[in-house]
């Protein structure tokens, strides 16, 4: 099978519609709903299988798999008498219970300049918890973004100073420092990118930046068909730019 095989489980979202279930996802196998053609349980075989494979063992890799899905289980409350199941836990809750049982102690943040008061709650949870939080701000070092090679007119407020982000730097001094696990608060499209790059620890996001919907990014997604349909009229960048 050739190597660049498309796939799109996306589109299975109609399949999941129609009868509660995938083919990857039934109660019973037997009765599972066909693949699709692009079905990467097909297309990509050998890959899910030695991936698989990687989970078994004691490398970092297995245990984070494990207790994830330990956590997953976690974060529901069966309904005694239904097959039900109630979620239970928040996204902090998650997390928290991810990095005890991963024995982490040392919890970095990379925070934006933007949600420094939400990464100080976040500390004051975490210390709560028994962990030791470490916060580093995304415009540390304060270097004007004309060092990037922008110009004024690139700038939020042209003619003032303004410093860059340096996602770099955050995720080397969380790497000096020692961090067991780093978290994402707020950090840009492509600042997220370059952190999780550099950063020697595991790193999970709890708040993704979105300057117009409260940091709630799948808001653009529920409301697609009516307050966002420009969406899939209008391209976001002309290419003029």
């Amino acid at each position: 099978m050739p190597g660049n095989v498309s796939v799109s489980c996306a589109k299975c979202s109609s399949v999941w519609q129609n009868s509660g279930t995938t083919n990857c996802w039934c109660g019973d196998p037997a009765q599972a709903p066909p693949k699709p053609g692009n079905c990467p349980s097909d297309s990509y075989k050998d890959v899910v299988k030695e991936s698989f494979d990687e989970y078994r063992g004691d490398s970092e890799d297995a245990k984070i798999a494990f207790v994830a899905a330990r956590v997953e289980g976690m974060c529901y409350q069966p309904v005694p008498g239904s097959d039900a199941v109630n979620a239970r836990w928040t996204r902090v809750e998650d997390t928290i219970a991810f990095a005890k049982l991963m024995g982490y102690k040392k919890i970095g943040m990379a925070t934006c300049i933007g949600l420094l008061d939400e990464s100080e709650r976040l500390a004051k949870v975490l210390t709560a918890q028994g962990f030791e939080p470490v916060s580093v701000c995304c415009k540390a070092g304060s270097i004007d973004k004309l060092e990037l090679g922008l110009s004024e007119s690139d700038k939020v407020r042209p003619g003032t100073f303004e410093p860059a982000c340096n996602p770099i730097a955050q995720a080397e001094i969380c790497n000096k420092m020692g961090t067991d696990m780093n978290i994402i608060v707020g950090l840009c499209v492509g600042h997220d990118m370059l952190f999780n790059k550099h950063s020697k620890a595991p790193v999970t996001t709890l708040v993704v930046k979105d300057r117009v919907t409260g940091h709630n990014p799948v808001a653009v997604l529920y409301g697609q068909n009516f307050y966002y349909k420009r969406l899939q009229k209008q391209m976001v960048l002309t290419g003029n730019e």
